[in-house]
């Protein structure tokens, strides 16, 4: 990893004024926010990155603040992160390092190895616990059928599939394997095969998700169950913040968030 996380703290986001009004009220400059951080760590640079996207990098290693642009989508949550980098790294994008964002939309994507062994026309079906903590196998999770194999180009040959329904000899290269696939979390090669399922938005709470596996006849040959889950969906950004009023006397300040 060549982003450094730790010694990184009190990450903090303002939007930034575009200026006055004569009530004393401010109006925001569209876009813009100032980024602000300490750090523990010594010698490094900092990189900061915006909804999973290079924004910037510091100029020295005693900096701590950046001004960078944010989406204008103002319904859509805005993920702002900062980073230690070696000077030799300060400019490169290693935005391929960062975790998804799936996380902050309160969806959960569970990821399934497939090996050729599973027979064609055989499919999964998903439930969950809808946070009651005990899986409902009564009610399907997913709209529609996850089948293992689209279609039977996706089956190898040499008698992994049956005889003359499968492709033959190296035209196995239609599945998916050897480095196209999630190479590590499973069996080598072609059984390195991944499919994914991105399930429908849920509120915060803990989720617990069972998959069974079925045959072409509906008969159920699997059943795989997930530990505990934690969704929290991020909040509403605002779109706008605003001073309504301040008395000076009570020391009593009223912000309008819109």
């Amino acid at each position: 990893m060549l982003l450094i996380r730790e010694g990184i703290e009190k990450v903090g986001v303002f939007e930034l004024p575009g200026g006055i009004n004569g009530d004393g009220r401010s109006f925001a400059l569209p876009r813009t926010a100032l980024v602000k951080w300490s750090s523990t760590l010594g010698g490094k640079l900092y990189q900061v990155y915006v909804n999973g996207r290079f924004a910037g990098v510091t100029v020295d290693s005693e900096q701590r603040r950046m001004v960078v642009f944010l989406p204008s989508e103002p319904e859509t949550p805005v993920r702002i992160e900062v980073f230690g980098v070696d000077a030799g790294d300060a400019y490169r994008d290693l935005s391929g390092e960062l975790e998804e964002l799936l996380g902050w939309s309160g969806r959960v994507r569970i990821s399934i190895l497939r090996s050729q062994e599973l027979p064609l026309g055989s499919y999964l079906n998903v439930y969950y616990d809808g946070g009651s903590g005990e899986i409902d196998y009564e009610s399907v999770l997913n709209d529609e059928v996850l089948t293992i194999w689209p279609s039977r180009s996706y089956k190898a040959g040499f008698g992994l599939d049956d005889f003359g329904e499968g492709d033959f000899g190296f035209d196995s290269s239609a599945a998916v394997g050897f480095g196209m696939g999630s190479f590590g979390l499973g069996h080598f090669g072609i059984d390195a095969d991944v499919i994914e399922w991105t399930s429908p938005e849920f509120i915060a709470g803990v989720y617990q998700f069972g998959l069974k596996l079925f045959d072409p006849d509906g008969v159920q040959i699997g059943l795989v169950e997930t530990g505990e889950v934690t969704v929290t969906p991020a909040a509403r950004s605002a779109e706008r913040l605003e001073i309504h009023s301040f008395d000076k006397q009570a020391n009593e300040l009223v912000l309008c968030i819109s």
